[in-house]
């Protein structure tokens, strides 16, 4: 767990009530807005993700952890048609998305983000922004070259942008280069050109990774907001202290499966997932683990000194003598006898 203490003034309200049945892998969500079965994808001879039914509910924030490898980000591509699966079916908001195109994923309501950012290092972060929003009258050939055809749409776009990066308090930097951002700056660029697209679902790859400290606020606020504004967000993050401050509901994955699923502090207290993911000693300083130092506010032993002497006497006692070593005159003399 991270030991960065979260800055956030006071505990998110979660939502709650998002499952039916008992909370087990690929339970029933009242309200999903993704529901997948049976997504396989195999590299070679490795299948990195078997996930036999997974839902995503509305409305929520849904935190995707496991260990690096567990097939996380892989899950991400093929729910956004970034990658094609072996098999499967899934749908977004009632709609398949099997065979699906990336950029047709986009226009129905469903973006993403990267974990390494995909910012466009020569445009201005004002056009980065605009090339977020769908269709767009000026993107055809022969439109292109009648502007008042476009004009109109494009300012209102560009007002949106402006005000986007207001509120992501990047608008000092909207005539500058992306490329001049520094990587939290591109993190925040990102999840606002996300939404010039009006989505309905927002997916995140790590959004706080390589993020300095400093802006970790600023991107827990607006990922609260998106839920705020009706939005449904699904996360992939290692920060397990920023997960049980935000989401609603965790997935756990491991070797490509769905391991465990619940809300945070039920999927947490996992011992399954404590030990596979977390580790056993997670609420424990690894100096203390390791015997480097010992734990100031451990509990003192309670056995004595008298109790170590007499314990120590008592295996002497129990301890038979060695046998003396015989010589050979002494051998001599008991054969005379």
């Amino acid at each position: 767990m991270s030991s960065n203490a979260l800055p956030t003034a006071g505990k998110p309200v979660k939502t709650t009530g998002l499952h039916t049945g008992d909370i087990v892998p690929g339970v029933a969500k009242v309200d999903p807005i993704i529901i997948a079965n049976n997504i396989t994808r195999t590299f070679g001879g490795l299948k990195a993700v078997d996930v036999e039914h997974l839902e995503i509910p509305r409305n929520a924030i849904t935190a995707l952890i496991g260990p690096n490898g567990a097939g996380k980000t892989t899950l991400f591509n093929l729910l956004t048609g970034f990658d094609k699966p072996n098999t499967g079916d899934w749908s977004f908001d009632g709609k398949s998305l099997s065979n699906v195109p990336a950029f047709k994923v986009a226009r129905m309501g469903q973006v993403r983000t990267f974990q390494l950012t995909k910012a466009l290092g020569l445009l201005t972060v004002l056009d980065n922004m605009k090339l977020g929003a769908k269709n767009q009258i000026g993107e055809g050939l022969f439109r292109s070259v009648l502007p008042f055809l476009w004009r109109k749409q494009d300012d209102a776009l560009e007002q949106r942008a402006r005000d986007l990066l207001v509120k992501f308090k990047l608008d000092a930097k909207a005539d500058d280069y992306a490329a001049s951002l520094s990587g939290g700056q591109r993190k925040l660029l990102e999840m606002a050109r996300a939404l010039m697209s009006e989505p309905a679902l927002v997916m995140l790859d790590e959004p706080m990774a390589g993020v300095n400290p400093a802006l970790t606020q600023s991107l827990l606020d607006h990922i609260l907001d998106l839920k705020t504004q009706g939005m449904t967000v699904l996360f992939v993050e290692h920060d397990m202290a920023m997960v049980s401050h935000i989401a609603d509901w965790v997935v756990v994955m491991a070797e490509g499966r769905v391991v465990a699923e619940g809300p945070p502090d039920i999927v947490m207290k996992d011992p399954a997932v404590i030990d596979a993911y977390l580790g056993a000693h997670i609420d424990t300083d690894l100096g203390v683990v390791t015997g480097r130092y010992v734990d100031p506010n451990a509990a003192a032993p309670t056995i004595t000194a008298t109790e170590i002497i007499e314990a120590g006497e008592a295996e002497a006692d129990a301890v038979e003598p060695a046998p003396k070593k015989t010589t050979k005159r002494a051998a001599k003399k008991e054969v005379d006898k």
